[in-house]
């Protein structure tokens, strides 16, 4: 039995292997899930935002409606401006924060793999040749 305290918690596994760690979002992308948050955002529209290149830190500034009457609500804004740019209502493919940090951190370690499948690989040949 594998023990170990993290935290103040206890973890077990049955196994010898280390329970793998669940890294957190990087910061930009930590900045968008707390954008959607705070200006109830849905995916798509994180998504159209984060293509028409806005800061997620400058979105209060936009979503100022109720002070400003003839600004668009901040959902409305993004999709018409989206609109405007790509000349389509949404994006293709829809992905929230949290699964595109899964997937860039899963393409990071394929890359890793591979590279080092490739090392072993070229220190095997030239262990052959000599």
């Amino acid at each position: 039995m594998f023990r170990r305290e993290r935290c103040g918690k206890i973890a077990e596994r049955k196994d010898n292997r280390m329970a793998k760690k669940t890294k957190k979002p990087s910061q930009k992308m930590q900045a968008w899930i707390e954008a959607r948050k705070r200006h109830h955002l849905s995916h798509a529209q994180v998504n159209m935002a984060r293509e028409l290149g806005m800061n997620p830190a400058k979105l209060g500034k936009i979503d100022n409606h109720e002070q400003e009457p003839w600004k668009l609500p901040l959902p409305q804004f993004i999709e018409e401006l989206y609109f405007k740019r790509f000349g389509k209502t949404a994006p293709e493919t829809v992905v929230s924060v949290e699964e595109r940090c899964r997937l860039e951190a899963a393409k990071r370690e394929s890359r890793r793999t591979a590279g080092r499948c490739a090392v072993d690989i070229a220190t095997m040949r030239e262990a052959l040749l000599h």
